[in-house]
Order: C-alpha cells, then structure tokens, then sequence
C-alpha cells in the first residue's frame, strides 16, 4: 500500500473550530477496524516555539523553566492541532467524542533548542481492532534540519461493541509496586492551567459541570499532563526512549502518588488504583 500523501501547511490549525467539528461530525462515524481512513501527512515547515506558552507548560508540569530546552513531551504538545485536524474530518471513521488517548511512545534523538526552527509532520498509522473496540495509532515526527529529532506514536481508543476475540483483559502486571516517591495533591485548575498552555480545552477537563456531560463526576487530568509531570520528577535523558499507559483517569481536585525506580515509574490513586505506568531510558 502506497504512503501517505504530504500536505504542506503554512500555520498551525487552530483547534477551537476542529473540535467544534469533530463533535458535530461524532454522531455520524461508523467506527471499525477496516474502516478507511486519511492517507495524508500533514507537514509544517518553518515551526517556531512561543516561548511565552512552553514557559506556561514547564510551569504547570513542573520542568525547570528558562532553558533553551524544549522538555521531552511538548512536541506532542506542537502535532496535538495537526493531529486534531486529521481526526476531526469527515474521512477519519471514529467519533472524535469520547476518543481516549489509551499510550504514547516517545524517542529523542538529540537536544531540542527551542530557540531553534523545526519541521513538524503528522500522519495516521492505521487503525486496529481492540477488544473494547477500534484504535488508531497517530505518529509526529519533528526535523532539525534534515534529521528526525523526535518521534511518537500515540493510540487513540474509540469504544463500541466489537466481537473481536483476538485479545484478553489487560494482563495484571505481577510486579510489585513501585516505591512511592511523593505524594501531590492536585488542583482543581490543573486541567484549565495545562489545556491553557497545550491547547487542549476539552471539556472533560476544564470544570465538573462540563465533565458531568461526559460522565465524570470531576473535571479530569489530561492524560499528557500525567506523563509530562511524573518526567519532569524522574528526569529524562538527553536521548531517550519513552513508553507510558494511560490507565485510569485522575479526577480533579485530588490526591495521587508518584512512584519511581530506575527507569520506571507510575501514578497512584487512592488504594493503589494506577492512573498512568511508563518507563524511560537512554538510547
């Protein structure tokens, strides 16, 4: 099968009116794993950071602030518009309502100045079958230069009936939990603070009233915000190789522990329900 076809943008899209249209567009997608879906890759040349807006992000996830660094997750932060522009259109066969990010894998090949000018691309993977559903995989790459600096991949989970037996229940990790590092209680605003400074208002996570309409009894933590905090604790090496699962929403305000060793780590909620589990190393 033929690659994706390149589309060259001139400027970020701007994700108010997507999410707009993604929400219109739910109610009429027909999810499935041999769905079709878009075969283009949007490509943003020329990409300068606002450093006023990573300062707010370093904030809000706890990285130092004032360096000439972009922290390992903020480009997701960069593809999240492109990415939104993809999944938003007509041509993207899940319902952008109630999609959940469910993991993200992340390699860094090098120091990211952001004072530097940058490359961004996004494309859809392909979409595969799960056993709650249907899941579509998203990849970003960032170029310096001619050289990837950053990659992902992310998986976006659409749930409806399936009969897709290929898969069991996750398997129950038998490791034992990690050490408890530290204990943070979280805001109310961590939602509106981080979708603020990412671009991401979803509802879900900006005030109880909006979340009720979706079925939490809280606003809820961005599942990137999650990740990025328990790094901006762990520390990240210059090049690196990244994994973590979103397992469990963290509801806002509320109290979570983080826990850490070696190159794992972890989030806790009350009786040790874990929220988000990772692992990061050098490469």
């Amino acid at each position: 099968m033929a690659g994706p076809t390149d589309l060259a943008l001139t400027r970020p899209p701007s994700l108010a009116p997507l999410l707009a249209r993604g929400a219109l567009l739910s109610p009429f997608k027909r999810p499935g794993p041999d769905a079709e879906f878009p075969r283009t890759r949007l490509v943003l040349p020329g990409l300068r950071v606002d450093l006023a807006r990573l300062a707010a992000y370093e904030r809000v996830c706890g990285f130092p602030t004032g360096e000439n660094a972009l922290p390992v997750t903020y480009p997701h932060v960069l593809g999240f518009p492109l990415a939104m522009r993809l999944m938003s259109g007509r041509d993207f066969p899940l319902p952008l309502l109630g999609l959940v990010h469910t993991s993200v894998t992340v390699t860094r090949h090098a120091r990211m100045p952001a004072s530097d000018a940058y490359e961004l691309s996004v494309y859809i993977e392909g979409l595969a079958p799960h056993r709650r559903g249907t899941q579509a995989t998203v990849v970003t790459e960032v170029r310096g230069g001619r050289d990837v600096v950053w990659e992902s991949r992310s998986t976006y989970l659409a749930r409806h009936r399936t009969h897709h037996l290929g898969g069991t229940a996750r398997e129950t990790e038998a490791r034992k939990p990690l050490p408890e590092v530290a204990e943070w209680r979280l805001a109310g605003d961590v939602g509106r603070r981080y979708g603020a400074a990412s671009g991401d208002r979803n509802p879900i996570h900006l005030h109880p009233l909006t979340a009720r309409l979706f079925g939490f009894p809280r606003a809820i933590a961005h599942g990137m915000w999650t990740v990025a905090r328990c790094l901006a604790a762990h520390g990240v090496p210059e090049s690196c190789h990244l994994r973590a699962e979103f397992r469990a929403p963290v509801l806002l305000p509320g109290t979570v522990t983080y826990a850490a060793r070696d190159g794992r780590f972890e989030l806790r909620g009350r009786e040790d329900r874990i929220h988000a589990t990772g692992d990061v190393y050098p490469v």
